[in-house]
């Protein structure tokens, strides 16, 4: 039992650490990029969000809370996550192979102007790799949730936030915050009315 709660006070400290750290050195970044996504979303586009794993479930998640509410109630946003149709990524998987699941779907969906929304904690996930592609070719705002190396995803997304572990729990607690301050960030864009202002 010792052993237990010693090492739950590391785990927490380590992931209250990365997130600490990271989130200082991205505040700038992280506020222009929900600018961008609010934009984007007042335009009538939609964010595309896309990953392997636990970052297919992220993808889902965020989706949901565009199109659901993530705070106050308000007005759907346009969100999809494209790990969702087993029927797609069953006939994508088989007759093009697993690395095309997301790009043909980017390209079927994307419009300039939409954000695609790209999560591989090690950046090296070629179906994720293969959508950011395809996004930039279409004119799509690209985004990267990754680790701290950025692995193949470096120079494939506009905005690339790395999260400064090697843990891949410590970088998908990261990453989840991220997308719940993005989230955040955007509906008070969006729906100022619904926010108190003190």
């Amino acid at each position: 039992m010792k052993q237990a709660s010693l090492l739950i006070d590391q785990f927490v400290k380590e992931s209250l650490r990365v997130k600490a750290k990271f989130f200082e050195e991205n505040k700038a970044l992280i506020a222009q990029t929900a600018a961008t996504i609010a934009h984007g979303l007042r335009d009538g586009r939609k964010v595309l969000f896309f990953g392997n794993g636990g970052s297919a479930a992220d993808s889902q998640h965020m989706a949901a809370e565009l199109v659901g509410r993530f705070g106050p109630d308000r007005a759907p946003l346009a969100g999809i996550a494209l790990t969702t149709d087993t029927s797609i990524l069953t006939a994508l998987g088989n007759d093009y192979g697993y690395e095309k699941v997301f790009s043909r779907q980017i390209e079927a969906l994307g419009q300039a102007g939409d954000t695609a929304i790209g999560i591989s904690t090690s950046g090296n996930s070629p179906s994720v790799l293969q959508a950011l592609d395809a996004a930039r070719a279409k004119d799509l705002f690209t985004v990267g949730f990754t680790g701290e190396t950025g692995g193949k995803m470096l120079d494939r997304a506009e905005v690339l936030f790395r999260v400064p572990s090697s843990q891949t729990p410590r970088i998908q607690e990261t990453h989840l915050l991220l997308g719940h301050i993005l989230c955040d960030l955007v509906d008070r864009e969006l729906f100022p009315e619904i926010y108190p202002t003190d």
